[in-house]
């Protein structure tokens, strides 16, 4: 594949999205003014053998996800998806316009969380300066991050993770690899199935 950039222009935030027409979600596309998508970090700790001059790291486990976005002004009708339990209002899915910078074309990002709207901050009012409400989807339990590589293209996947199915799937050149695979297979985990909201996701 030739050498290429591509650059995030626009994005919309839809909140408590079943994915249905009969429950569309609350957009956000007029009013978000930041959104960060979870980092994913590796936790390690130190290993100093007795024998060794050296230590080293050793992976233990992934940090908690946590995403967080701004909107402008007031937005009651998702303020009051705070710490709902509702799968309907718990599901947030976030649309980004990537530009391809070679051909200029519109690619689209896809970021699926399932989570709980756990802070809403609102920043401090002064005349003269625009008020905006800090948000937090915390309690992430599922996550699946796609992005297509050319305009027209249906996105491909990056990540997806499912805390209940004991699954984190990274892609290579297309190619998924399964994180952990051996952890399921030595510890005789059963075939988990995801929840049906995930499934219709």
């Amino acid at each position: 594949m030739p050498a290429n950039v591509y650059t995030m222009e626009a994005v919309n935030l839809v909140c408590g999205d079943t994915g249905t027409e009969a429950s569309a979600g609350r957009h956000t596309h007029l009013q978000i003014a930041e959104l960060k998508l979870p980092g994913i970090e590796e936790n390690y700790v130190d290993y100093t053998p007795g024998g060794a001059i050296t230590a080293i790291e050793i992976p233990t486990h992934f940090q908690k996800l946590e995403a967080t976005f701004n909107l402008n002004g007031w937005q009651p009708e998702i303020m009051g998806l705070l710490g709902q339990n509702n799968p309907e209002l718990t599901r947030f899915t976030a649309y980004g316009l990537v530009r391809d910078r070679r051909s200029g074309g519109a690619c689209q990002s896809v970021a699926v969380l399932w989570g709980r709207l756990g802070r809403v901050n609102p920043s401090a009012f002064r005349r003269g300066d625009l008020m905006v409400h800090e948000y937090s989807i915390r309690g992430i339990i599922h996550y699946d991050l796609r992005m297509s590589l050319k305009p027209k293209q249906e996105p491909s996947q990056i990540y997806y993770w499912n805390f209940f199915e004991s699954r984190f799937e990274v892609y290579l050149d297309g190619k998924a690899v399964d994180l952990l695979k051996d952890m399921r297979t030595v510890l005789n985990l059963p075939n988990v199935s995801p929840p049906t909201e995930v499934l219709n996701a």
